[in-house]
């Protein structure tokens, strides 16, 4: 059976990043810095990418999309793009969370860190990539363990200034996603869903609902 062509894209955290790959093959990999207006540049970076690579959405046999954790609205962005391509070409998506993109490629046993900001972390433990432990978040003086089994995020700088002998992940997150994707094309894959390990920022008002006359 001839490789499928997987585009994946993520905006979990502050960039909006779409890979693109065949079996083995890497056709793009790119990523742009923004921490807000990924709604509006997700789809033309990917036609962008599909258009510099020869082809169409036509073409796309999977998509692998970013879960989270991260940014809610960036999850919601880049899922919900996923389900719509999914649906309009009759294709599979595959959500992957952002713990196991981290995690594409290590060896050994290895905990997994993001920032989840005001002092706390999310976090996974994996063994050759595999997982094995649920993902969780917890405060950043809970974490313990071999600062050398540690993969971090790249962006997370205040996290990297803390754990300085911690490694950085083998690939980028929207090419592990990639990866990810093609590796479980095969599987019963449930339809993406966001990954949300904290509550919204934006509680729903305890204030009684107003009468409707």
């Amino acid at each position: 059976m001839p490789p499928k062509l997987i585009l994946a894209f993520d905006t979990s955290a502050a960039h909006c990043a779409v890979a693109l790959v065949l079996g083995d093959r890497v056709l793009a990999d790119v990523a742009e810095p923004m921490t807000k207006g990924q709604a509006e540049r997700l789809f033309p970076l990917i036609e962008q990418v599909l258009t510099d690579t020869g082809h169409t959405y036509d073409d796309l046999g999977a998509i692998g999309v970013g879960v989270g954790p991260g940014n809610f609205t960036g999850v919601r962005i880049s899922v919900s793009a996923a389900r719509g391509l999914a649906l309009a070409r009759n294709i599979p998506a595959i959500g992957i969370s952002r713990l196991a993109a981290m995690a594409y490629g290590a060896t050994g046993v290895n905990q997994i860190v993001l920032d989840a900001r005001r002092a706390r972390i999310y976090t996974q433990e994996f063994h050759a990539g595999k997982a094995t432990n649920d993902p969780k978040m917890i405060a950043v003086d809970e974490m313990s363990g071999d600062q050398e089994q540690i993969i971090l995020a790249p962006q997370d700088v205040d996290l990297i200034e803390r754990f300085k002998i911690a490694q950085l992940p083998k690939h980028s997150i929207a090419l592990a996603t990639a990866y990810l994707a093609h590796d479980r094309f095969d599987d019963d894959n449930p339809r993406p869903a966001p990954l949300y390990l904290r509550d919204a920022d934006a509680a729903v008002s305890s204030d009684p609902l107003p009468t409707i006359l």
